[in-house]
């Protein structure tokens, strides 16, 4: 193999906070000096390029002088060390609203993965693949997430295999906390039809009749209205996508794509809002 110089497009301060998060992460486990195979810098350095590029796993271990072995090792790690610092639902809710914010958006996404054999059963009792989503046609996890109106994502849930709803990801993962921003805090959530019946505080477009009658124009008004407030809110994923391509597609287990969206969030927040505050 032939190793060559490359750039990577990330901010020598986002390089240095995933360095902190790892020599703290070292010193809680105790990791006694030059025992490790990378310093805490180059681990952070060989986390990041695969979040940002999604090279071969195997190539980039190479480029770093250590094992594949290793490197899986050492990018569970970083992956691991980013997710727990996200932040908790209800403590990104209180942020929102003590930033003046008037609503929340939720929205879903399946995160496609390699094909994973996993046997389930559906609601009629037939056995199918658990982690295959016959909406999208594909094998990976439902991840929820909660954005701000302006587009950004604040908090993301844990994963859910890909058979599942996003109805169903939302009353396992967000519900209850939405309900409670409602109320507590007077920030209601806009989401798509999918969410239809979640209940008070989560608001839904109103969905045609099924006589096929048309909607009076106060409803028509009220969807359009609906529409374009809660449009923005698509950009939340497509943010965190596009910044960082291993969320694109992962070969990774797919029960670890909840941690992987999380450290990606933590890595979007620090680019998009510590920094912008620190200049």
């Amino acid at each position: 193999m032939i190793a060559y110089p490359a750039m990577l497009d990330v901010p020598r301060e986002l390089v240095s906070h995933v360095t902190a998060l790892l020599r703290a992460e070292r010193r809680r486990l105790g990791t006694r000096r030059n025992t490790r195979a990378l310093t805490c810098w180059r681990q952070a350095l060989l986390g990041l390029v695969w979040f940002r590029k999604h090279d071969d796993l195997t190539m980039l271990a190479a480029g770093f002088g250590i094992s594949r072995a290793t490197g899986y090792r050492y990018r569970s790690e970083v992956i691991s060390v980013l997710a727990a610092h996200a932040p908790d639902l209800h403590d990104a809710l209180q942020e929102v609203a003590e930033q003046g914010w008037s609503h929340v958006i939720v929205d879903g996404k399946l995160f496609r993965s390699d094909r994973v054999t996993q046997a389930a059963t559906s609601a009629n009792g037939t056995e199918i693949d658990a982690w295959y989503s016959g909406k999208h046609h594909h094998f990976g996890g439902n991840v929820q997430a909660v954005m701000r109106p302006d587009g950004f994502p604040v908090w993301t849930s844990p994963v859910l295999a890909g058979r599942h709803h996003d109805i169903t990801a939302a009353r396992a993962h967000l519900l209850g906390a939405l309900y409670w921003a409602a109320s507590q805090l007077g920030l209601p959530t806009l989401a798509d039809g999918g969410y239809d019946g979640t209940g008070i505080g989560v608001h839904t477009p109103i969905k045609q009749p099924a006589s096929g009658t048309t909607l009076a124009v106060d409803n028509q008004t009220y969807n359009a209205l609906h529409r374009g407030l809660r449009a923005l809110g698509e950009r939340g994923f497509a943010l965190l996508t596009g910044r960082w391509r291993a969320l694109r597609h992962t070969t990774a287990s797919p029960s670890r794509i909840g941690d992987i969206v999380a450290a990606a969030r933590v890595l979007t927040h620090f680019e998009q809002i510590e920094l912008r505050r620190s200049c």
